[in-house]
């Protein structure tokens, strides 16, 4: 492998073109135009071959030395592209400014190429390269004393969003926005957190001199008042993203929506990374989104809706009337079921408008952009009409929609008129996207180049008459324009002696001879040919001024149109919403102010969903309540029960309904919570060298210093991952931290039931615990919460659900009889001679089991048939007999002596 880029002195003209472009890009990969290609040379195309599977070849030589090259043809390059961005690559793509023709004109020795954009993570647009249902975000950083001026951006879209908050609450923006790239002032390695989430793509910059002028002058403002109050450090991250941004579109600006400042974590419910994971609200541990609260509840028809439901749950509000007008809009369409019918049936199929329009910003639009902005107008229209036409007033959310989606008429009548919709092209390069009767000039243009086509047919008839030969076939060259191909048999007698005498209009001019057939020319068929290509050039000229007269139109209305996107994703959600409520029985939750959490007949909305979708049993609902007076619940019960899914469960009620939807319960009242915590389940951390303890203890400590009296806090089994005692000491004392000093709602479910002792002493804690039944010898999990502690943990018995030996479960259920004497009052003395294992030193090693204990370690009762186990009663009745007759042989001998 070439381990660097030779130096560029002696290059081709080509190839001095490359070295210019990746010394403006040096860490960039180049995809240099060649053709009908895109090439990658020397170290980059040793670098890429192995991401896009292709061979590294070797074609002429610089410095002697062969130029190793890869390449990718133009028409699929979007896959080899979505592969090396996906892989973490930057791409910088030069490309071809001219037509060969051109360069000739200008006495040029190469084509002229220059770099039009770099393809970064953030910076791409291509369908092929976006996830169609979350955002793109790209992350700009300016550090403030001991907080960061944040901005976050996305192309695709334009959303553009700012906001000021500590270092400390960084990893909860991260998590929250998921971006696809960062851009900072200077290297971050003090943030592991951003470091581990971006690993490759942080770009540095230097920071903006003058942040607010640059904003001003791209949005064309004089002043940013009208945006919003920001902070030096949100001027300064925001000039950094515009800065980044146009840098990778060679100078370009995408259409972007203006800066929008966020009111730090106060608007929003706060939800850590570590709660994020806990919860699963958008990923789940593997990286997916089916078994998420996402794919739980996405009942969304449009790639726009999707992405806007995926933002109000990873960022639900914290502000009782702004939650309220959602819940209002789905009230109405869940009570107007024929305007939510009408509403889905419009949405179905709907474009993602703004996308195709930031596509159309950028020059880098395709005929079907201009389609999609044409069918999502008409859709708008549609869905505004269902909204104004419902028997009932509509509320102020679904109201406001209306009047978003009303963007000029005529510019929908435009584009309706202008697209050749019924054969639109692939690519604006084929022609054939202005419809006919729509531009006059255009018309005639065509008639001229397709009628000049008729006459290159009747020219084709006039050469066979006088050229004597039938099988003359005039073909189009893309070299040599139209020639007149002759079969090679015929052709000979044409070249010994030409009918037609020369410098006639159809003596025949010989141009190229083949294996098969001879190629001729003449000057009727080259005169002919100049004037089907200027015609044919000269319409898709008008008809490229056309298309770009259309876009002028579109941008001109770029704002509506974005403003009638986002309303026509925030009708989906509402009508989405709606339906799921519809057909689940999901309710409507009350929000209140006061620090209540009450739900009657709850479920989990995912494991529902799966079950369903399994055709699995029914799930079984659970109350909850954590009213004053019993607002912390201390859970126990055994593992396999339910307890983590209703940990899960009452937390994702908090999500769901602070987001703005329904809940599945048949009823609901919350107390609003500022900020959820979900410690459920653990792992360790092996990339940060942290162990499963130490990531426990590092989340409890999180919730401990940051939850409040207005929080929601879900923990499970703190202190488990240490030794009994210690484990034991910390669970109470954070029990009694929340009790005492956070004050806030939570539910702690442990295994340590010596916990229970604190319902006498702590007055607000209420015991609550996972029912359980013994029914012929098995044990019954019945995934119901009911009053009161458990008895046992039941951990033996799903120790051999899971499959452990039978001898290890013997062995257990010994050391559990044992424990549980002690704990009834035999003391260690008593422990000791039970299982000399607990004894401080074993005077004698262990004697060996019984003949009638062996045999029934040995017997998995199970597995047994029904004449089996008669048989083996016949054998303990038979062992049993020899031991009593040994017994009377030798009296000193006792039973228990041969127990362990």
């Amino acid at each position: 492998m070439t381990d660097s880029i030779p130096p560029a002195e002696g290059a081709t003209p080509a190839l001095a073109q490359w070295f210019a472009a990746k010394a403006q890009h040096p860490d960039a990969l180049v995809f240099f135009r060649m053709g009908d290609f895109f090439e990658l040379f020397f170290n980059d195309a040793e670098r890429a071959a192995p991401v896009l599977d292709i061979a590294v070849a070797h074609r002429g030589e610089h410095r002697g030395q062969p130029v190793p090259m890869a390449g990718v043809p133009v028409h699929a390059w979007e896959a080899y592209l979505a592969r090396l961005i996906r892989a973490g690559f930057r791409v910088a793509v030069c490309d071809q400014m001219e037509t060969p023709e051109q360069a000739k004109a200008r006495r040029a020795s190469t084509i002229r190429r220059e770099v039009v954009r770099v393809v970064t993570p953030s910076t791409v647009t291509e369908d092929g390269l976006l996830e169609a249902t979350r955002p793109a975000w790209l992350l700009a950083l300016a550090e403030a004393g001991d907080g960061f001026g944040c901005a976050w951006l996305d192309v695709s879209t334009g959303g553009f969003e700012t906001m000021a908050l500590p270092k400390a609450e960084l990893g909860a923006l991260l998590a929250r926005l998921e971006p696809v790239e960062a851009v900072a002032e200077r290297d971050l390695a003090e943030l592991p957190e951003l470091m581990h989430r971006l690993p490759g793509r942080i770009a540095h910059r230097v920071k903006p001199r003058d942040p607010a002028r640059l904003l001003r002058e791209a949005f064309g403002v004089a002043t940013l008042e009208g945006f919003g109050v920001f902070t030096e450090a949100e001027l300064a991250a925001a000039a950094q993203a515009l800065s980044y941004v146009r840098e990778t579109q060679a100078g370009a600006l995408p259409r972007l929506d203006p800066p929008r400042p966020q009111a730090g974590a106060a608007g929003t419910l706060a939800l850590d990374a570590a709660t994020r994971r806990s919860l699963e609200i958008l990923r789940d541990q593997r990286g997916g989104d089916q078994a998420t609260l996402f794919g739980a509840v996405n009942a969304t028809l449009t790639a726009a809706g999707a992405r806007e439901l995926a933002g109000r749950l990873s960022a639900p509000l914290a502000e009782a009337e702004a939650v309220s007008a959602r819940h209002d809009a789905v009230s109405f369409l869940l009570g107007a079921e024929a305007t939510r019918g009408a509403l889905r049936a419009g949405l179905k199929g709907a474009p993602d408008m703004a996308r195709a329009l930031a596509r159309l910003a950028l020059d880098r639009f395709a005929p079907r952009d201009l389609a999609a902005l044409l069918a999502g107008l008409r859709i708008a229209a549609s869905v505004r009409d269902a909204v104004l036409s419902a028997v009932l007033p509509a509320p102020a959310l679904m109201a406001e929609a209306a009047v978003a989606l009303a963007v000029e008429p005529s510019l929908e009548a435009e584009l309706g008129r202008a697209l050749n919709l019924q054969k639109l092209p692939a690519r604006l390069e084929d022609g054939g996207v202005i419809a006919p009767g729509y531009d006059g000039e255009l018309d005639a243009l065509r008639r001229l180049r397709d009628g000049g086509r008729d006459a290159i047919a009747a020219l084709q008839q006039d050469l066979a008459q006088a050229w004597g030969i039938a099988s003359v076939k005039i073909r189009h060259h893309q070299q040599f324009g139209f020639l007149a191909e002759v079969p090679a048999a015929p052709a000979e007698k044409l070249l010994r002696a030409s009918p037609v005498p020369a410098g006639q209009p159809l003596a025949p001019i010989h141009r190229q001879t083949m294996a098969n057939a001879v190629r001729f020319t003449c000057a009727a068929l080259a005169d002919l040919d100049r004037k089907v290509a200027e015609a044919g050039e000269r319409a898709a000229a008008r008809e490229r001024a056309c298309v770009a007269h259309l876009k002028r139109l579109i941008l001109a209305q770029g704002d509506a149109i974005a403003r009638a996107a986002r309303a026509l994703a925030e009708v989906d959600v509402h009508a989405a919403s709606a339906t799921l409520a519809a057909e689940g029985g999901w309710c409507r939750p009350e929000l209140t102010e006061r620090a209540e959490f009450c739900i009657v007949a709850g479920r989990h909305p995912v494991v529902e969903a799966m079950q369903k979708r399994a055709r699995g049993a029914a799930f079984v609902p659970n109350d909850c309540d954590l009213s004053p007076g019993r607002r912390l619940c201390l859970l126990t019960g055994p593992n396999m029960a339910g307890k983590s899914t209703w940990l899960r469960q009452n937390a994702l009620m908090v999500v769901l309904a602070q987001a703005g939807l329904f809940v599945p319960a048949h009823s609901a009242r919350i107390g609003l919570v500022d900020r959820l915590f979900s410690r459920v389940g653990g792992g360790d951390d092996i990339a940060g060298g942290r162990s499963t303890f130490m990531v426990e203890m590092a989340e409890t400590a999180a919730i401990l210093n940051q939850a409040t009296a207005r929080s929601l806090v879900v923990l499970d089994e703190v202190g488990r991952g240490t030794a009994t005692w210690d484990g034991l000491a910390i669970a109470w004392a954070v029990l009694e931290a929340l009790h005492d000093r956070i004050r806030c709602r939570a539910i702690f479910a442990t295994h340590f039931h010596e916990l229970t002792a604190l319902a006498g002493r702590l007055p607000e804690v209420a015991l609550a615990s996972m029912k359980v039944r013994e029914w012929r010898g098995e044990v019954v999990f019945q995934h119901l919460v009911g009053p009161g502690a458990s008895e046992r943990s039941w951990g033996v018995h799903v120790a051999r659900l899971a499959g452990v030996p039978r001898p290890v479960l013997a062995r257990a259920n010994q050391v559990l009889s044992a424990l549980e004497a002690r704990a009834r009052g035999g003391g260690p003395d008593a422990l000791a001679e039970e299982l000399p294992l607990f004894a401080q030193r074993v005077s004698q090693p262990a004697k060996p089991l019984s003949p009638i204990e062996s045999a029934l370690a040995e017997m998995d009762i199970d597995a047994l048939s029904p004449r089996e186990a008669q048989e083996a009663l016949y054998r303990l009745k038979a062992l049993s007999a020899e031991v009593d007759a040994a017994q009377h042989e030798n009296p000193v001998a006792r039973p228990s002596d041969t127990v362990v």
